[in-house]
């Protein structure tokens, strides 16, 4: 896929100084510009690629001086704002990348399911009875859709995404290849053998508008009821949510994080790479949990920043984090006090 300088001016209400007929089919970052590759300076710290570069197109802001020329093979395209422009770009060219359409074979499709318009279904994909789904949908191969699942518009499944029976995915959502929603709860109950009895997991999940789920991902159904994820959040690689968790809207949860059974996560919550929630707990609106922090109940105050496991308020854990790490000096200091002492009180 190639464009032209003029092309790409046009899109972006850029001024081009240079050949506008020279064209571009790779996207580079400024230090690794080569030929046919279209990078963008943002930062004036990286001025000095732009005279080394052998990218044939560089956007950047009108109000960058150069006080050298650029390589007579290097077209400029100036903008009111590089970094949102090249932003505009790449969405542009993903669209572009993922605007797929049709049904490959060989591929399952259940008589009573039903798709909506420009739909792309990839090959050894399974979509199972009565499925909706809606217009304009990216199935990429090897996905597998349970039965009675229903799917809004504009949404995309990379490979080997695993959507069990009855789960509800809104419009514009996003999972990441080898997630599984709707996976059975962590329900077992111990009996008088001394084992343990599996509690069936009848629920389901809901996944509200503009979610945005990583690679690796799972999120368990309810036992009765639903496990919410609600409209705007974004869940990173290697989540686990539980069953019959609620999560906020716009709430987001980093790579290898987790929120155990029934817990409720407020909107606006930031939780950071390998924190946890128990179960049961709620935590209030705005909260953020530092990465590898452990929240053990109850968060009321919105807005509270949490670290430590257990998770307590971060002033307070900077403050014994630095004592935590004088305690062997500490330690040493209590012992020749205790030897002085026993030695003061010792008869001569």
């Amino acid at each position: 896929m190639e464009f032209s300088a003029l092309q790409i001016a046009g899109l972006l209400n850029g001024k081009i100084e240079g050949n506008e007929n020279v064209t571009v089919k790779k996207l580079a970052k400024i230090e690794e510009g080569e030929a046919g590759a279209l990078c963008f300076l943002s930062n004036t710290a990286y001025t000095n690629f732009v005279y080394s570069s052998d990218a044939s197109v560089i956007i950047l802001n009108h109000d960058v001086v150069l006080d050298k020329p650029v390589k007579p093979t290097c077209t400029l395209i100036r903008v009111e704002d590089a970094y949102g422009s090249f932003a505009r770009l790449l969405e542009i060219y993903y669209e572009f990348k993922q605007n797929k359409k049709g049904i490959e074979q060989p591929s399952f499709i259940a008589s009573s399911a039903k798709l909506g318009t420009d739909c792309y279904v990839g090959a050894f994909a399974y979509i199972g009875e009565n499925v909706t789904i809606g217009n304009n949908v990216k199935i990429y191969p090897q996905c597998y859709i349970g039965d009675n699942v229903t799917i809004g518009d504009n949404c995309t499944f990379f490979p080997g995404v695993k959507i069990y029976h009855d789960t509800v995915i809104g419009k514009d959502c996003i999972v990441h290849a080898s997630t599984v929603i709707g996976s059975d709860g962590f329900g077992f109950a111990p009996n008088s053998e001394n084992n343990y009895k599996k509690i069936p997991q009848i629920g389901n999940v809901i996944i509200e508008d503009h979610v945005e789920i990583g690679s690796n991902t799972s999120i368990d159904r309810a036992t009765m009821g639903s496990t919410i994820i609600k409209k705007g959040a974004k869940l990173d690689n290697l989540v686990q949510i539980a069953h019959n968790v609620e999560i906020g809207e716009n709430t987001v949860l980093a790579g290898g994080s987790f929120v155990a059974g029934s817990a409720k996560v407020g909107k606006n919550v930031m939780m950071g790479g390998q924190a946890g929630i128990v179960g049961h707990i709620k935590v209030a609106d705005g909260v953020k949990i530092a990465g590898q922090s452990g929240v053990a109940s109850t968060v009321e105050k919105e807005g509270e920043v949490l670290q430590g496991s257990p998770a307590f308020p971060i002033g307070d854990y900077q403050r014994s984090y630095v004592l935590f790490r004088s305690l062997q000096k500490l330690n040493n200091r209590v012992i020749e006090v205790e030897r002085f002492i026993k030695k003061m009180n010792t008869p001569q």
